[in-house]
């Protein structure tokens, strides 16, 4: 895979082991407003390491995406994106939609129909960046999240 310049030096790989959990941790809480326990992240990464993959530069995780894949009410293969966070330094040069089309790859590998994910009304870079790869509005949830704020649930067919 040809990488620019921007992401020369970022390596992808697929969610390995437990001492991972703190850089994804540590990013996560960071960057996204829903404050996650522990238990959050091993309850996805634990059961769905497959469909989850970190952005390394070096030793330092600057993104990731966590994701599972399940059985939906209608019998369908559906599935979802957890959690997404690029370093805001590293933002705007393609890792969040790398890491997406790579989780993406991977479910529809896996013989997944439908994917779905909420994001935050206001955060209008991840509604960009998902809208760019396809994904649609399907639902508008209020007051979704603790701090009050309402998402959006975005939905694709794959």
């Amino acid at each position: 895979m040809a990488l620019s310049s921007e992401k020369s030096a970022v390596r992808f790989e697929q969610y390995r082991k437990e001492d991972q959990l703190p850089l994804i941790q540590a990013l996560i809480d960071s960057d996204l407003s829903e404050p996650y326990s522990v238990f959050t992240y091993r309850y996805f990464l634990n059961q769905w390491p497959q469909f989850s993959f970190l952005a390394m530069e070096g030793e330092d995780c600057v993104g990731c995406i966590v994701c599972k894949l399940e059985k939906s009410a209608k019998r369908v293969l559906r599935g979802y994106i957890a959690m997404l966070a690029v370093r805001k330094d590293r933002r705007k040069c393609g890792l969040g939609s790398e890491l997406v089309c790579t989780a993406l790859q991977r479910m529809k590998e896996s013989g997944c129909e439908e994917v779905v994910l909420e994001a935050e009304e206001s955060n209008r870079g991840a509604l960009r960046l998902y809208s760019n790869l396809g994904f649609i509005r399907a639902k508008r949830l209020e007051k979704y999240y603790l701090n009050g704020s309402d998402a959006f649930r975005l939905k694709m067919t794959l």
